[in-house]
């Protein structure tokens, strides 16, 4: 146990190195005053001193997520926010990966955007009424700020990853470091606002149409994150002008704020994929097809087969254990949770279901929401299932639609059998015991249950309940007219043949 004087030391090394850094930036920020060369090394001394002897305090972190944009180019009535990315709106794909690093999230969004606000939830919205630009939009969210440090980013830049934002607060915790920023090395650079640094230092942040040849020659691009403590981020979004052709508030002139007040500004670079603006359908389509890559590679990774990987589309939320083999041309919708050693054949389709270990799926198969493939189970080509439970070793091999029912273990259920599960206002189950056989084109009329061990007849309507171990047939009687098929056949004949 440290004595005290030992701690009596350790806090006032801590504190004379907390205090000279905040001395320094007043002294530089407030008064233009340069640092010579003897503080500047007497602060890293007590500072690096202050460190060695305990971790860096932990700083609570808020994230200010931008979300008001209209989604012009998309030419849609559904605000940009809510465009999807593998399933999943663009916003919700940020609040997933920010609520991994950050204490607290604010969501700004324009007005009469209920479902955004809705998908927000539980987090606190505050509403842009007028759109004035980035900076203004930020400055919604003044009152969430709150102590530690403020993050702003964007619901049109979904794919950043938890780990991108765990680099960018680092840096902006780093010594000295006043602002922090992502940047990006597009294949592309295009009109991207270019950021000129030297060794990460960035000087100044040049947009395409005001850059030099020189300039324009820079690789390295603003992607517009940045991070900076609390109270300072409050002072420079409050000192932004709007003296532009848009006449609107732009959060990229915090770094010409920052810079001038001679604070130290940092770009932490990530991949382009990650950083890249969603403004229109073909960015869409890009950042879809990006996003894609990355979900089937951490599939592969987690030991799942995909025969032709880049035929395969995946959900946010899709979960495939170690050795799911899912064939080429497969579709996963929202909500699907595969158990290892299953099978999804080739041009299968299937949303809000689980299918337990090895189960074999399709090909051609469709599992709508609630469905539950039992460990085992076959559900064959052509066959769709919603909301129904096939317990394990349950066979429906071709031509079937089972909806709202329970298909007991080890029951076979013929091609062409149909849950009738609908009268036209309400929906009804279908009960079918362990060991059942269903025969070929069999009709099941909801609410109706079949007992353990029965056997249906092929081309049977049911109506009523079957009990344990029967036979039940539910057809017309089968009548044969001697010699008239003959007949039959010679009359339309000869009627075709006279015109």
């Amino acid at each position: 146990m440290p004595s005290m004087s030992n701690t009596a030391s350790f806090c006032f090394i801590t504190a004379f190195a907390f205090f000279s850094k905040v001395l320094k930036n007043f002294m530089i920020s407030r008064f233009q005053v340069s640092s010579s060369p003897a503080f500047d090394r007497g602060v890293r001394l007590a500072y690096r001193n202050s460190i060695m002897t305990s971790p860096l305090p932990s700083r609570p972190a808020t994230a200010v997520l931008l979300a008001a944009g209209l989604g012009t180019r998309m030419k849609s009535s559904r605000p940009k926010a809510m465009q999807r990315l593998a399933g999943r709106p663009m916003l919700a794909h940020l609040i997933a990966n920010a609520a991994d690093v950050f204490d607290r999230l604010v969501v700004v969004i324009g007005p009469e955007m209920e479902d955004v606000a809705e998908l927000a939830a539980p987090y606190p919205v505050v509403v842009q009424h007028e759109r004035l630009g980035t900076a203004h939009a930020a400055l919604q969210a003044e009152a969430y700020f709150g102590e530690g440090d403020v993050a702003v980013l964007y619901a049109d830049n979904p794919l950043i990853s938890a780990e991108t934002l765990n680099r960018l607060l680092e840096e902006r915790r780093s010594p000295d470091v006043g602002l922090a920023l992502l940047a990006m090395r597009p294949k592309e650079p295009g009109r991207y606002g270019r950021v000129v640094a030297q060794d990460g230092n960035v000087d100044r942040i040049v947009e395409w149409a005001d850059a030099t040849p020189e300039e324009r020659a820079i690789d390295l691009c603003n992607a517009g994150v940045l991070c900076a403590d609390a109270d300072t981020f409050r002072t420079w979004l409050k000192a932004v002008k709007n003296e532009n052709a848009k006449g609107e508030y732009y959060l990229t002139d915090v770094v010409d704020l920052a810079v001038a007040d001679g604070v130290r500004v940092r770009a932490v670079e990530a991949a382009e994929d990650e950083l890249r603006g969603i403004n229109s359908r073909v960015e869409l389509a890009e950042a879809e097809a990006a996003l894609q890559n990355r979900l089937r590679t951490k599939a592969m990774e987690n030991g799942v087969t995909l025969v032709a990987p880049e035929t395969v589309f995946l959900c946010a939320d899709t979960e495939l254990e170690p050795d799911v083999l899912v064939e080429p041309h497969v579709v996963f919708g929202p909500g699907v949770t595969v158990r290892s050693g299953a099978e999804i054949r080739a041009f299968s389709h299937l949303e809000g279901c689980e299918v337990q270990a090895n189960a074999l799926i399709g090909p051609y198969a469709r599992l709508r929401p609630g469905a539950d493939i039992g460990v085992g189970a076959h559900i064959g080509n052509f066959v769709e299932v919603k909301n129904t439970t096939v317990g394990d070793g349950a066979k429906a091999n071709h031509l079937t639609y089972l909806g709202d029912a329970d298909i007991g273990a080890r029951t076979n259920v013929g091609a062409g059998t149909i849950t009738c599960n609908y009268d036209g206002f309400f929906k009804h189950r279908t009960l079918i015991g362990d060991n059942v056989f269903v025969g070929s084109n069999a009709i099941l009329v909801a609410p109706v249950s079949i007992g353990t061990n029965a056997m249906i007849a092929a081309g049977s309507t049911i109506t009523k309940d079957v009990p344990e171990n029967a036979l039940a047939f539910g057809r017309s009687r089968q009548v044969s007219k001697p010699e008239l098929g003959r007949h039959f056949k010679e009359t339309l004949k000869a009627r075709k043949e006279n015109g």
